[in-house]
């Protein structure tokens, strides 16, 4: 930190203004990609899937609390496919999945207040989606999907974890869990629900409040190639 190269205020400002301008570039460039975003054709939702949560067994349509918009996460959470290289245990699940729960959790009742619902979904039973979310004081849905299909059809969930490749972020991979992150947006309209976007993996990454603060400090994010899974702990799990 020391070696860092030291400037004279003008010096200093000058290179932030130059620094600014690139800025201000990749601000417009995400105003167009959220554009495009919001341009891109829908599909619907034909087939039906049912929840289990707080308020028992539920529709997807339900999830949208009389709402017209809906944004799950899906969080990394089967406690029969918990083992010892899983980041989920079979109380508790992925701490990189409870980490950006931890940035949602503030900020639904602002979401709400703009006609967006935001839940997250898991394949563990409910009692165990209850449970954790009471030790984390979190507020908003959490649902079960056990039984359902959602998660295999929303390409978050694998049958095999062996496997040599999986459907997963639009393309054959390797990833070698049976659960992945990744967000899902729904709109229901008419009476219909529609599927109008999903993303995985660093598409996740701007939706992370804390890794934004991250990226402003000189240090950055200081991770290394592991990623998240360097530090990251639950919430409740750190040492000091």
């Amino acid at each position: 930190m020391t070696t860092h190269k030291v400037v004279k205020h003008d010096q200093w400002l000058a290179a932030r203004k130059r620094h600014l301008a690139k800025e201000k570039e990749f601000t417009r460039l995400r105003d167009q990609l959220s554009r495009e975003r919001r341009d891109l054709p829908w599909e619907l939702v034909e087939k039906q899937y049912t929840f289990e949560g707080e308020h028992g067994t539920q529709a997807l349509s339900d999830l949208f609390e009389g709402r017209s918009q809906l944004v799950i996460y899906h969080a990394m959470f089967h406690p029969d496919t918990a083992g010892p290289h899983t980041p989920w245990t079979p109380d508790a699940p992925c701490y990189v999945c409870s980490f950006w729960m931890d940035n949602f959790n503030g900020v639904t009742v602002h979401l709400n207040h703009r006609d967006i619902t935001m839940a997250a979904v898991s394949r563990a039973p409910y009692a165990k989606l209850a449970a954790y979310k009471k030790r984390m004081g979190w507020g908003f849905p959490w649902l079960s999907s056990f039984g359902s299909d959602f998660n295999f059809d929303y390409r978050v969930s694998f049958t095999d974890a062996k496997a040599e490749k999986v459907d997963y972020n639009y393309r054959l991979r390797s990833w070698g869990l049976t659960e992945a992150p990744g967000i899902s947006v729904f709109l229901k309209d008419g009476g219909e629900i529609y599927h109008t976007y999903s993303t995985y993996e660093r598409g996740l990454d701007m939706l992370n409040v804390a890794y934004q603060y991250m990226d402003l400090v000189p240090k950055g994010r200081d991770e290394g190639e592991e990623g998240a899974g360097a530090w990251v702990r639950r919430r409740d799990e750190y040492r000091d």
